[in-house]
């Protein structure tokens, strides 16, 4: 098959996967952030789940307040110039290289989705400065080995690389089987290289993010999971967790823009691995 068959091909299949008649986690956190990348179900479906948990577009800011922060101490105080973005979502404001490449404009990101309409928006993520480098690969968390295969285009995994899994792994339902993605990735990348990790919890309003998730698999869309912070340290098993540990992701290193911090949904936490 040619090449522009296959473009072609992938193209249809693409295509058909973006459908407007089914929610999207993307989408839906998209449009608790007040963007515009989503559609009518979404916003019914994200509103019935605001209504389990009215605080969820708070701890959807302070999900990517998260990101900035360990994405500006990685690429400064920690001297890493790679970065592996696993469950991008939809292009924001300060994405991961547009913070990275401040610190330094050498930074070199590649970004991991499977999500046709993140494809669809992924020119906006693979700006770069001259210096530095972005990439895009569309693949699934569950097949690691063919997101490694694809950051080695643009990352040497000689060097130490920041592996970022914010909102994605709760897509993989096994604890077992998101821990083992998380040690395949650990074991491709050097010493110096770390974890950063987001993800939703039983820990802050658990019994209405408990009802919130259950009617969220029930649409028919991607089934996730929450998880204890018991079962988040096990996802950082291979690494030393920097200060403050595993904690609600507005109490992770909050800068002096952060007032009146509140506990969120979605927990974080920093690694390194030795």
């Amino acid at each position: 098959m040619s090449d522009l068959s296959e473009s072609r091909d992938e193209g249809v299949a693409r295509t058909a996967r973006l459908r407007s008649d089914v929610s999207h986690s993307a989408r839906i956190w998209n449009y608790w952030l007040g963007g515009k990348d989503n559609y009518p179900v979404d916003q019914q479906v994200g509103d019935q789940i605001l209504s389990f948990v009215p605080e969820l577009p708070r701890s959807a800011v302070a999900d990517r307040r998260f990101l900035a922060r360990a994405v500006r101490f990685l690429a400064g105080e920690a001297g890493v110039r790679q970065f592996l973005d696993i469950g991008t979502g939809l292009p924001t404001a300060d994405n991961t290289h547009e913070v990275a490449q401040r610190v330094d404009a050498s930074c070199r990101i590649v970004y991991v989705d499977n999500d046709p309409l993140v494809l669809a928006h992924a020119s906006a993520l693979l700006t770069s400065t001259p210096e530095g480098a972005t990439d895009y690969i569309d693949a699934d968390v569950h097949d690691p080995e063919a997101i490694l295969r694809g950051a080695a285009r643009t990352l040497d995994f000689g060097r130490p690389v920041a592996i970022t899994m914010l909102g994605i792994l709760n897509f993989v339902l096994d604890t077992d089987e998101a821990v083992s993605i998380v040690h395949r990735l650990l074991d491709a990348v050097p010493s110096g290289s770390h974890l950063v990790v987001s993800h939703p919890t039983t820990e802050v309003d658990g019994e209405a993010m408990t009802q919130a998730v259950e009617y969220w698999n029930g649409q028919g869309s991607a089934q996730m999971t929450l998880r204890s912070r018991a079962e988040l340290v096990r996802l950082f098993d291979r690494v030393e967790v920097l200060e403050p540990g595993i904690v609600s992701c507005s109490r992770w290193r909050p800068d002096d823009t952060d007032t009146a911090i509140v506990d969120v949904t979605h927990f974080g936490g920093v690694g390194r691995k030795p």
